[in-house]
């Protein structure tokens, strides 16, 4: 007997649209937390990594902000045997006289302290921008004077790390004062070297700020620097070699590095010589006490220093700033694909006639039918020069019969009375007619525009020469984000918190000269296209201090991110608009943006203006950050010229003083017309030849109205970009003109 086998087949559980929902949102909620946790763990690894033996010194910048204290006092404070620390070297940081490096073996914490004299700003602004915190000295009563007011406005500006405050002999008037300027920051009373150890401790475990700027790019304060001329040639350039610690993200020897306020060079070579600043004192070091401090020194030790990388020429990036220019480029005539479809087109519905056997295609085109072409010219030209005399005869006599009933010398008298009574109230942007030069000449460049929001007008149009020179992104911000997520995951290169010394080829000796000077010398490795000229805009707001009048294309002197350069720029208003009004002076009231040419800076970053006056001071402009890098932004400068109604009937005026002669009006005849009222018209029709013109409006005029008409052009910063900013013998110390605790609209 046979028996069968049966299987029973179940199938998997298939979930329902509503489990699967919740499915997903639970595994978003995980990756969300996951994600959390790995963010909290860089941010604690970053802060432990700072000021220990895997990191770099806890660079610390101590900034008076009053005239009557010393930021000496604080660091001999510090320096104290009962503050715990270990004075280990002197003059650490290369320019900075009051400088030393500082060790807590009992906290496993290294620290950088440096005294800035606030009043060279240029210095203090650098150090500002690698310092990972800064240490305010104020005054018991006054807190900070209107010098210290003004420098941190600049600081507050450029984007400030982690600070503190210090005084000495406290009250707690004091504490309201710095509440409304430092919401986040702890107060200090610094009498004796116990209150310095808890200071200390402070700045080693705050929670560290992170800006922007610098956080994506490696850095390094010089603590050594040294210059070696090239053998080769009397060309005065050089090999600076500066050592410091690595800051930010790993350094690469391929990258460009900019030097501020000095440009932009290559690298050579990386070495890694041994740090001088262990936490972990070998036996073969002695401590020498002094009088006030524990000093370190070396027992005699070579220092051995090996190359840790060298630059790969078919890696590394070149100098390149501006764009070949092809002097032949505007003279190509090969046609485009158009142009060869249209003339394709043409030649398909070309007329088709007779021609003698073995006539060619270009032969053909030179027989016509003499008949017919000579009727066809006779017929036309007959029509035409008939329609011309008629024409000409009717406009002679009428300008013949207006001009002969006008008064030339009372139109003169009312000339001149009209623009002696409106001198003091122009318009905006109003300009006279000049009589010497017709308007059509004097005005060529400009055009009429129906709605300036709405009206197109092309990008690529009538652009100048200096736009062959930059260079340009398909989309600025898709870049920007795909440069930054490369930066940000390079692991390539000497490491965060390596000591090394860099070697920077063709370096003008100035450099060495400015760090000979006293003054600190900051680096920055580049991103990728930062070396790269082009069209930058930043948005800046007016500083209350600055009460001068700041001209559009006037030279000013730049901070932007780690950059200082001087350049010109145009300003004009901030819209969402595709055109953007042009500003003749920078505007107190209102944000305005600042077209300026300049190296591409990938944002955020924050920026300052300065203005060198005669005298050889600089005095603070307008603070800011960086906007965009759009050369396609369309900035327009408007001009308006102005007419007064002569005669009024109902809708129709005929305006005078306008124009001075029948081709101008005819020429500005197809651009709309407006008045102070209210009122859109068109010109109609030119009466006489001295600039009367009839003028139809939407509703009837007032006799004190005045009609005008907007014209347009498209306007460019000059080219004066210079890397090289001098420091200045003298800053200008102005008295802030608002309240202490409204400060927050100048940040």
């Amino acid at each position: 007997m046979e028996m069968a086998c049966y299987l029973k087949v179940v199938s998997v559980t298939v979930l329902s649209k509503k489990q699967r929902r919740e499915q997903r949102k639970v595994d978003r909620r995980h990756k969300a937390n996951q994600l959390r946790r790995n963010k909290k763990d860089t941010v604690l690894t970053e802060k432990r990594r700072l000021g220990s033996k895997d990191g770099p010194p806890h660079l610390v910048a101590v900034v008076p902000l009053h005239v009557q204290v010393s930021a000496s006092a604080v660091t001999k404070l510090l320096r104290g045997k009962d503050a715990g620390g270990i004075v280990h070297q002197e003059r650490c940081i290369s320019g900075v006289t009051e400088s030393f490096a500082l060790l807590l073996p009992r906290f496993k914490q290294r620290f950088i302290f440096m005294n800035q004299n606030a009043a060279d700003l240029h210095s203090l602004l650098d150090i500002a921008k690698v310092a990972d915190s800064l240490v305010f000295v104020l005054d018991s009563t006054e807190g900070w004077d209107s010098f210290g007011e003004y420098c941190l406005s600049c600081l507050f500006a450029q984007g400030l790390p982690s600070h503190g405050k210090q005084w000495v002999d406290a009250k707690r008037a004091l504490s309201k004062i710095t509440e409304a300027r430092f919401p986040d920051a702890r107060l200090f009373s610094l009498d004796n070297e116990q209150e310095a150890t808890l200071l200390l401790r402070h700045l080693g475990s705050q929670r560290q700020r992170k800006l922007g700027f610098r956080s994506r790019r490696s850095h390094l304060l010089a603590q050594n620097v040294t210059f070696t001329p090239n053998p080769e040639g009397n060309t005065g350039l050089g090999t600076l070699c500066v050592s410091g610690y690595v800051r930010g993200c790993p350094l690469s020897v391929d990258r460009l590095v900019h030097i501020t306020g000095h440009g932009d060079f290559q690298l050579s070579q990386i070495d890694a010589p041994s740090d001088p600043l262990p936490l972990n004192i070998s036996a073969a070091r002695v401590i020498k006490p002094g009088k006030d401090v524990d000093m370190v020194v070396d027992g005699g030790e070579e220092e051995t220093t090996r190359v840790l990388m060298k630059a790969d020429p078919s890696r590394r990036e070149n100098l390149q700033a501006e764009a070949e220019v092809d002097p032949m480029d505007g003279e190509q005539t090969w046609p485009t694909e158009a142009e060869l479809l249209e003339a394709d087109e043409a030649r398909k519905n070309k007329r088709v006639m007779k021609v003698p056997k073995g006539t060619s295609d270009y032969q053909a085109t030179w027989i016509v039918d003499e008949d017919e072409e000579n009727g066809d010219i006779d017929e036309e030209s007959k029509d035409g020069e008939e329609e011309e005399e008629v024409c000409a005869s009717e406009r002679t006599g009428a300008d013949q019969h207006y001009d002969e009933n006008m008064d030339k010398a009372a139109e003169e008298e009312d000339l001149q009375r009209y623009r002696e009574a409106r001198a003091n109230e122009l318009f905006p942007d109003e300009v006279d007619t000049p009589r010497e030069t017709p308007a059509r000449i004097r005005f060529q460049r400009y055009r009429g525009l129906k709605s300036f929001r709405a009206s197109p007008w092309d990008p690529l149009e009538n652009l100048p020469p200096d736009f062959s020179r930059i260079f340009q992104f398909q989309s600025f911000e898709r870049t920007r984000r795909r440069i930054l997520t490369e930066a940000s995951a390079e692991d390539e290169g000497a490491m965060v918190g390596w000591y090394i010394t860099v070697h920077i080829i063709d370096v003008p000796p100035s450099v060495m000269e400015n760090v000979q000077a006293g003054r600190p010398l900051v680096l920055v490795s580049l991103l990728s296209h930062e070396q790269k000229m082009s069209v930058m805009h930043l948005l800046m707001r007016r500083h209350p201090s600055n009460m001068e009048p700041i001209k559009s294309k006037e030279e000013l002197i730049f901070h932007c991110g780690f950059r200082r350069f001087k350049a010109s720029p145009i300003f004009s208003q901030h819209t969402s608009a595709d055109k953007h009004k042009m500003e003749r002076f920078l505007r107190p009231d209102a944000p305005t943006v600042v077209s300026v040419y300049a190296p591409i800076t990938f944002n955020p970053a924050g920026a300052l203006l300065f203005k060198q006056r005669e005298d050889g001071a600089q005095d603070l402009v307008a603070t800011g950050s960086l906007l965009s890098c759009d050369p396609q932004r369309i900035v327009l400068k408007r001009i308006v010229i102005s007419g007064h109604p002569f005669k009024i009937n109902r809708r129709s005026a005929v305006v005078r003083y306008m124009f001075f002669n029948r081709d101008d009006i005819m020429w500005f005849k197809p651009v709309e017309l407006r008045t102070k009222w209210g009122r859109r018209g068109h010109i109609k029709e030119a009466l006489g030849t001295h600039g009367h013109m009839k003028c139809v409006f939407d509703d009837q005029l007032r006799s004190q109205d005045t009609v005008l008409m907007n014209l347009y052009k498209r306007v460019y910063p000059r080219w004066t970009y210079d890397p090289f900013v001098p420091h200045p013998s003298l800053w200008v110390k102005r008295e802030v003109t608002v309240e202490m605790h409204d400060l927050d609209d100048m940040e």
